[in-house]
């Protein structure tokens, strides 16, 4: 039996959500504060997916400044009627629904428009249009949300589309199974006259998982499915290779198959970084309602594919290895900044030879917009390089390579210099906003430097070489839960990518960034030494 191979989006793309319009499914997901804000994919067999653009591309669709980076864009959901594709979402600060809103297009691919706010609290948005032609808006809130662990509530109310705004009563659809906090992601299916309603719960952790209930109209009352959870990992323990599954969009296909495309993480002793990510699952649909993943009970890593795909193609989550050739081409869309362009930052060298990056006196610390661009990390096993030719004048001046989980937990390998004036590379770790737990210094000659990165299941090694010459420098090895979501917490995945910095100094220096490099399976630069194995981080001069 032809297979694919799970997850079908690498990294960190969490709560995904589909839909199909004739042969062409469409896909969004969160990218907290990242910017651009919203990605937004295109495949024709639900397994493949390239990329189209983001819906919030412009800044002035919305500012993110001063946000945590778990915070931003929450959990969109994507629908399409009469022409028209819809996309609402929640802007979440403190971890809280903060502003609602929905924003549409007539080409997936742009532009889209600025976001319209809805009169809604909460999070996790979703629209079910029904066959009578009326837009239900559904979301998730907390009933009590003074007293911890109160149930949460699902509700409703109508949208008018021609004024883009809540109207009429708020129907209060369900709890959830669990009768407890955390029912979120709430989508309505109709099947054979049924109104379906899917959530979550169980938190996006360890006991996340898929729950149902039914009712005979759109507004309820709604009874919870017997059978619940539907789909969940929770007891499967801790060598299950895919775990926290939930926030599950069901989509037909043309030819009448059913599958969901859900969140779920690839832990690897008991931590994950590469954040949550898309796995795609098949659905039956019985008497009872939709079974999950009928044939194993489970998200498995090799799955079958769906009809609609050639049992000929290949699936790869993301390319090889790939080297971006700074001032050839305008930046792909795998790019982001945090919180807002970092277009500001960025120009192209004279002579296309490079991206010069200009310093800013934000650091990566700062909840502002630093002058940073990255990409997911896709892979445990990765290198990351980068060429760059910087001339620090100060000490407060350094620029190079960063591997990003939040502004509090993140890593650099840049050049700088000391006080003296001699040019160093610098390894700084960041605990906390305000506590860099690890400092290392290697003194250097020149300015042309390469910078690395290698992961694998144990750790992120930095090693740098001067531009000719044939042995790397090991620097030091960071153990790999560090940079994991059970150690820093949040909602994100790693993120590779450049930065520039003065430290809060001003500054018109400028690194140039000739080339970046990711690839997928690292050509070793040389053995790790042994008294070089990633350790628990100390602070250290």
């Amino acid at each position: 039996m032809p297979t694919f191979t799970n997850p079908v989006l690498a990294g960190s793309y969490p709560d995904p959500s589909v839909c199909r319009v004739g042969e062409d499914f469409y896909l969004v997901t969160s990218s907290f504060a990242y910017y651009p804000g919203i990605p937004v994919f295109h495949s024709r067999d639900l397994v493949h997916w390239r990329q189209l653009t983001h819906v919030l591309n412009r800044p002035q669709q919305l500012s993110l400044r001063g946000f945590d980076t778990s915070d931003g864009i929450w959990a969109p959901t994507i629908r399409h009627h009469n022409g028209t594709f819809y996309v609402v979402s929640t802007i979440a600060k403190q971890r809280g629904g903060s502003v609602t809103f929905v924003a549409t297009a007539n080409d997936p691919a742009g532009p889209w428009s600025d976001p319209v706010p809805l009169e809604a609290e909460g999070i996790d948005p979703s629209l079910f249009f029904d066959d009578d032609g009326r837009c239900w808006f559904t979301g998730c809130r907390d009933t009590v949300p003074s007293v911890a662990g109160a149930p949460g509530q699902l509700w409703m109310r109508q949208l008018d589309l021609a004024s883009l705004t809540l109207v009429g009563p708020t129907h209060v659809l369900w709890h959830g199974a669990m009768r407890g906090a955390w029912v979120e992601a709430p989508h309505i299916y109709k099947r054979d006259g049924v109104y379906y309603l899917i959530a979550a719960e169980g938190g996006t952790e360890n006991n996340h998982s898929v729950t149902a209930a039914r009712a005979d109209a759109v507004t309820g009352p709604y009874v919870t499915d017997p059978r619940n959870p539907l789909l969940t990992h929770r007891h499967r323990g801790a060598n299950e290779p895919i775990q926290n599954v939930g926030h599950a969009d069901l989509v037909d296909t043309i030819d009448g198959e059913t599958w969901a495309l859900t969140l779920g993480v690839r832990p690897i002793n008991g931590s994950h970084t590469l954040g949550r990510e898309v796995f795609l699952v098949p659905v039956e649909w019985t008497a009872n309602g939709p079974v999950f993943a009928p044939e194993s009970g489970c998200v498995r890593l090799s799955e079958r594919l769906p009809s609609i795909a050639d049992p000929q193609s290949s699936k790869e989550c993301a390319e090889v290895t790939r080297r971006v050739h700074f001032g050839e081409a305008a930046l792909g869309l795998e790019w982001n900044s945090l919180r807002g362009p970092a277009d500001a930052f960025l120009r192209p060298a004279p002579g296309g030879t490079g991206l010069d990056f200009s310093l800013s006196p934000e650091p990566l610390t700062s909840k502002q917009t630093p002058a940073f661009i990255g990409r997911r990390q896709q892979h445990i096993r990765f290198s990351s390089r980068v060429s760059i030719s910087f001339a620090a004048a100060d000490p407060s001046e350094e620029a190079g390579l960063a591997v990003v989980q939040s502004q509090d937990r993140h890593a650099t390998l840049a050049l700088s210099v000391d006080a003296s004036g001699t040019a160093q590379v610098v390894l700084k770790a960041w605990e906390t906003e305000d506590r860099c737990i690890r400092v290392t210094r290697v003194p250097v000659a020149g300015s042309d430097m390469l910078l690395a990165v290698e992961g694998d299941e144990t750790g992120y090694t930095f090693r740098f070489k001067a531009h000719g010459a044939s042995e790397w420098t090991h620097v030091a090895s960071i153990e790999r839960s560090f940079f994991s979501t059970e150690s820093a917490g949040g909602f994100v995945g790693v993120y590779v990518g450049l930065y520039g910095t003065s430290n809060g100094q001003a500054s018109d220096n400028l690194a140039r960034i000739h080339w970046f490099e990711y690839g997928q399976t690292p050509e070793l630069l040389q053995p790790t030494p042994p008294n070089a194995a990633a350790e628990p981080l100390q602070v250290t001069g």
